[in-house]
């Protein structure tokens, strides 16, 4: 038997968002997922149609190009946390017309990635809690897992639906390796993990006058290099 028909399933993690402006938060979900599950592979996948956001978004392009920079210094921290994963940011939404729907994007990548790999989507608790907002949200397990971090004031307790409840009663595992030893239909869900960031706060915090207050430690430098080059949300 080769080498090759020995190895694992591939892990896949899957971070995707509006990243308007991509910030630390974002990065410190990927670190400590990449970790935690220790991930061959990490994609950004910055939306193409967020259908849910306003109309006044940025350009895909520029948010593609703020995660291409972003992912800069994400590489450099892990080279320094010595963690293997690949970092790639793909155009699958950006590429696709219509409104980018996450079951569409699932369903692509387990096409990619073939039946075995582990696919893992990255998400905080306040996207759990929207997750029935979602288009055919019931559905995106029958093709990934979900690993959801939590986020202050997003308790999983108080803040949880009787849908999303039942949702977590058929799929939810305390076990960390059920994500990785199964291609799709299980959540995990980590409370290790807190981040205060959003890109609501941040744009809005970009467009006042106290905008020289928005450093490296709330969006990486990279991309915050782009935002003050291009003048971006004044």
């Amino acid at each position: 038997m080769s080498s090759n028909s020995l190895a694992s399933p591939k892990k896949i993690g899957v971070l995707g968002g509006t990243f308007d402006p991509p910030h630390l938060g974002h990065l410190k979900l990927a670190s400590h997922f990449a970790k935690l599950l220790e991930l061959d592979e990490l994609l950004f996948i910055p939306s193409g149609e967020p259908w849910q956001k306003d109309a006044d978004i940025t350009s895909a392009q520029i948010r593609y190009e703020l995660t291409q920079a972003a992912a800069i210094d994400l590489a450099r921290a892990f080279l320094y946390l010595n963690i293997p994963t690949q970092i790639g940011i793909d155009r699958i939404e950006i590429e696709r017309a219509g409104p980018s729907y996450a079951i569409d994007t699932a369903k692509a990548l387990r096409a990619r990635f073939g039946p075995d790999a582990s696919l893992i989507w990255l998400m905080g608790a306040d996207s759990l809690i929207q997750l029935p907002t979602w288009h055919c949200w019931q559905e995106l397990l029958d093709f990934v897992n979900l690993a959801v971090a939590s986020r202050p004031h997003h308790s999983f307790e108080t803040k949880l639906s009787p849908q999303i409840s039942k949702f977590l009663t058929l799929h939810q595992s305390d076990d960390l390796t059920t994500l990785v030893k199964n291609p799709f239909g299980y959540i995990y869900l980590d409370e290790s993990l807190s981040v205060d960031l959003s890109s609501t706060q941040l744009r809005a915090s970009l467009k006042s006058p106290s905008q020289a207050l928005v450093g490296p430690e709330q969006i990486p430098a990279h991309a915050l290099e782009i935002i003050t080059n291009l003048g971006l949300y004044k």
